[in-house]
C-alpha cells in the first residue's frame, strides 16, 4: 500500500500505540508543570505573609486580598485546565479521525481506479504493404580511385485503404477477484482495397491482432470469402496479388478478451470511406479520446457509437469506448474540517463563557456533545451527503444545547451561541462558499456579544 493511502503525513494517530504512549507522557509532563506553578504561587503568598507577621494590619490586608485572588486563580485554572485538556484530547481525536477518513477516501479512489485499470484492447488498422525497387547512389574506392556507384534496393511502401467498415460488440465482465472490468470483444471488419499503382501487383495484407488481449480466439482473415493463411506461423502478414486498377475485399474477425477499454488506432494512416460501429452492451459506456461520434444510440442495456467519414479522415488519437466511472468529488473536505474542529470548539466555548455562566460540568458535557456530533458526521458522510447529515445533527446539537440554560433567556442565549459558534462554522467548511459562511458566523458572533454586553438589549435573569 502506498503512503498516500496510509493517512495524512505528520499528524498524530491515536490508533498507533507508540503515538498514544508519547501523547500520554506529554500530558503527564504538562500536568506536573501546572501543579508545580500553582504550588509555587501558594508558597510565594505564604512567604510574603510570613514576612509581614510583625505588621498585623498589613498582613491582614495582604492575606485577605491574595486569598481571594488565589481562590479566583484556582477557580480559573480549573476551567482553563479543563478547556485545555478538552482541546488537546479533541485535537488528537480529530487528527485520528482525519487520518482514518483520509485513508478511507484514498482507498475508495484506488478501488475505483482498480476497477478500470489494466491494459487496453487496442486494434491497429491493417496496412497494405508492397515492395518496390528504389535506386540509390553511393561512393566506393576501386584501385585507389573513388568512384560513384548506382544500385537499387528494396523499399517497403504502403497502399491506402479504400474503405473500412468495422463493427465491434463489447460485453463487460469482472475478473475472478471482482476488482477490475474485463471486455469481451466480437470484432468484424471489412476492408476494401483498390490497386491504383501501374506496375505493382504483389502485396501483403498486414492485420495484427489487438494489443493487450488476455485471450484471442477464432482469428480469421478472409479474402472474397476465402480464408488466408500466413506464410510463417505467428506472423500476421498475408501475401496476395491484385492487378492494377482492380479491387478486392478482406474481412478480419476474432473474439478477444482484455482490459477495460477498446480502441481503434489508425496508426497515422489517411482513412477513406471509414465507418466504425461500437456497440457496448453494458451501462456507463462512453467514447474515448475526445473524438465525438457522429451518432449515438442509447438503449436500455446498450449504447451504440458510430463514427462515419465518407471522404477521408486522419486522427492522432484513437477511436474507442471505455467504462465511465462516477467521479469522486469533494475529497479532503471532512479531513480539513476535523483538523479545524478544535479551533471551532474553542470559538464556541468562548462564546458560551462570555454569554452565560458555565460550570466545569457543563463545559465537559458540551465538549462531549460537540465532538460526538463530529464523530457522527464523520461516519454518516461516508454514506450520505455531508451537508444533509450536518443539518440533521445540528438539530440534535441545538436541542441538547438548550439544556445549558437555567431559564428561557439563558437557553436562548446558548442556542444563539451554538448557531454562531458551532453550527454555521462547521456548515461553512462543508459548502463551497466557506469564506462567506464563516464571515457570516463571525459577524453574528460579534453582533451577539455587542448586544449582550455593550447595549444590554438582551439581559439574563439568573
Amino acid at each position: 500500500m502506498s503512503d498516500s493511502t496510509q493517512g495524512i503525513p505528520g499528524l498524530p494517530d491515536l490508533t498507533h500505540p507508540t503515538e498514544l504512549i508519547q501523547f500520554g507522557s506529554q500530558v503527564l509532563q504538562a500536568s506536573l508543570l501546572l501543579v508545580f506553578l500553582v504550588i509555587a504561587l501558594g508558597i510565594a503568598i505564604a512567604l510574603v505573609s510570613f514576612s509581614l507577621r510583625r505588621h498585623e494590619s498589613e498582613q491582614v490586608i495582604f492575606v485577605g486580598e491574595w486569598s481571594v485572588r488565589y481562590s479566583q486563580i484556582l477557580g480559573g485554572l480549573q476551567h482553563l485546565t479543563v478547556v485545555l485538556v478538552l482541546l488537546v484530547v479533541g485535537f488528537f481525536l480529530c487528527s485520528t479521525l482525519s487520518n482514518r477518513y483520509h485513508h478511507w477516501e484514498q482507498a475508495k479512489v484506488a478501488q475505483v481506479a482498480q476497477s478500470v485499470a489494466g491494459e487496453r484492447l487496442e486494434q491497429i488498422a491493417p496496412r497494405i504493404r508492397y515492395v518496390t525497387q528504389q535506386p540509390f547512389t553511393y561512393t566506393t574506392q576501386v584501385d585507389g580511385k573513388i568512384i560513384k556507384v548506382t544500385d537499387t534496393q528494396e523499399v517497403s511502401r504502403y497502399l491506402a485503404l479504400a474503405g473500412s467498415q468495422i463493427q465491434v460488440k463489447l460485453d463487460q465482465n469482472t475478473d475472478v477477484q471482482n476488482r477490475s472490468a474485463v471486455y469481451r470483444a466480437d470484432y468484424i471488419a471489412d476492408y476494401k482495397i483498390i490497386n491504383r499503382l501501374k506496375d505493382i501487383n504483389n502485396f501483403f495484407f498486414e492485420a495484427p491482432p489487438p494489443n493487450g488481449y488476455s485471450l484471442l480466439s477464432n482469428y480469421k482473415v478472409e479474402r472474397d470469402q476465402t480464408r488466408l493463411e500466413p506464410n510463417n506461423p505467428g506472423e500476421y502478414s498475408f501475401p496476395f496479388s491484385l492487378q492494377p486498377g482492380a479491387e478486392t475485399n478482406f474481412r478480419v474477425t476474432y473474439q478477444a478478451q482484455g482490459g477495460s477499454r477498446w480502441v481503434y488506432d489508425s496508426a497515422g494512416q489517411l482513412l477513406s470511406n471509414f465507418r466504425l460501429t461500437a456497440i457496448a452492451n453494458f451501462a456507463s459506456a462512453d467514447f474515448a479520446s475526445g473524438i465525438v461520434p457522429n451518432e449515438t444510440k442509447v438503449d436500455r442495456r446498450s449504447t451504440e457509437f458510430i463514427w462515419k467519414f465518407d471522404d477521408n479522415v486522419a486522427v492522432r488519437n484513437p477511436f474507442g469506448v471505455f467504462t465511465n466511472t462516477n467521479p469522486i468529488r469533494n475529497t479532503g473536505i471532512i479531513p480539513r474540517l476535523l483538523l479545524l474542529a478544535p479551533a471551532l470548539f474553542l470559538w464556541w466555548i468562548l462564546l458560551l463563557y462570555w454569554s452565560l455562566p458555565m460550570s466545569i460540568k457543563n463545559v465537559a458535557i458540551a465538549a462531549g456533545i460537540f465532538f460526538a456530533c463530529l464523530l457522527t458526521l464523520t461516519y454518516l458522510s461516508r454514506f450520505m451527503n455531508a451537508q444533509l447529515a450536518w443539518t440533521m445533527i445540528s438539530l440534535v446539537l441545538l436541542a441538547l444545547t438548550y439544556g445549558l440554560g437555567y431559564n428561557r433567556n439563558t437557553s436562548l442565549a446558548a442556542i444563539i451561541c451554538t448557531i454562531a459558534g458551532a453550527v454555521l462554522p462547521v456548515f461553512g467548511l462543508l459548502v463551497p462558499f466557506s469564506g462567506l459562511t464563516l464571515s457570516v458566523a463571525g459577524l453574528l458572533s460579534v453582533i451577539w456579544l455587542a448586544v449582550r454586553h455593550w447595549y444590554g438589549w438582551y439581559s439574563l435573569q439568573l
